[in-house]
């Protein structure tokens, strides 16, 4: 998304990008605000990603077949669950179909099955692990290994900070500090900031709840945002 950002800002491209991890959100957009679509990032949600590489790069260096491996996500939301499933959520079996000659009948979805951290937490309960009693191990490789950025994900300004890092660091060469966001005056659940690279002013703001949402949404559609990027 730091790339996608910087190619918008130097080529006009549509402004401000909206950046979201909530499928909630994006059906949200869909319904009330067809009209603005352009400005949604192009990038899938981590758990879309996670499942398309695994189905792919993942599939094709152990030499499995795509089509017998299950990907569970553990999340939060109940929405993930329905995201997983829409229709278009199929890149890795469109990336093997051509490639293996499969029909439509060996469709299949990038994400197999979605549990709600509750769902998961009650699994447990009921099978008596105890995590206290069990032996402290190892991530396997790769899913041990992370970034600064990648623990900030799941915070509200995760995301766009973690995007603005890598499009900071593009742009100027150097890491980016801190980003001090600051509450908008009248508007509650709403904080902006701005960057300089270089000095290119970059605007951001990062909202939560939909009626912030909504807020953001309908200042761009009247051409009145002065942000370059959102995080909702």
């Amino acid at each position: 998304e730091g790339h996608e950002l910087i190619s918008r800002i130097k080529n006009k491209g549509a402004l401000p990008m909206i950046t979201s991890c909530s499928p909630g959100w994006i059906k949200f957009a869909e319904h009330f605000f067809p009209n603005s679509l352009q400005h949604l990032s192009t990038c899938k949600s981590p758990q879309q990603m996670f499942g398309s590489v695994a189905k792919t790069y993942y599939a094709a260096k152990m030499g499995i077949d795509p089509r017998k491996m299950v990907v569970v996500s553990v999340m939060p939301c109940t929405a993930k669950k329905y995201e997983a499933k829409r229709p278009e959520m199929t890149s890795a079996f469109d990336y093997w179909k051509d490639k293996k000659a499969w029909s439509q009948d060996d469709m299949f979805y990038d994400v197999d099955y979605v549990l709600t951290t509750r769902e998961l937490s009650r699994m447990f309960k009921e099978t008596g692990i105890k995590f206290s009693s069990l032996p402290v191990e190892e991530f396997d490789n790769p899913l041990g290994e992370s970034t600064g950025a990648a623990v900030i994900f799941g915070a509200t300004g995760g995301v766009m900070e973690a995007a603005l890092r890598t499009a900071y660091e593009v742009v100027t060469g150097k890491p980016l500090a801190n980003i001090n966001f600051t509450a908008v005056r009248g508007m509650e659940g709403i904080k902006e900031a701005e960057v300089d690279m270089n000095g290119l002013k970059v605007k951001v703001a990062v909202a939560h709840t939909l009626k912030n949402a909504r807020t953001l949404m309908e200042q761009i559609e009247k051409g009145e945002s002065p942000y370059a990027f959102i995080e909702l």
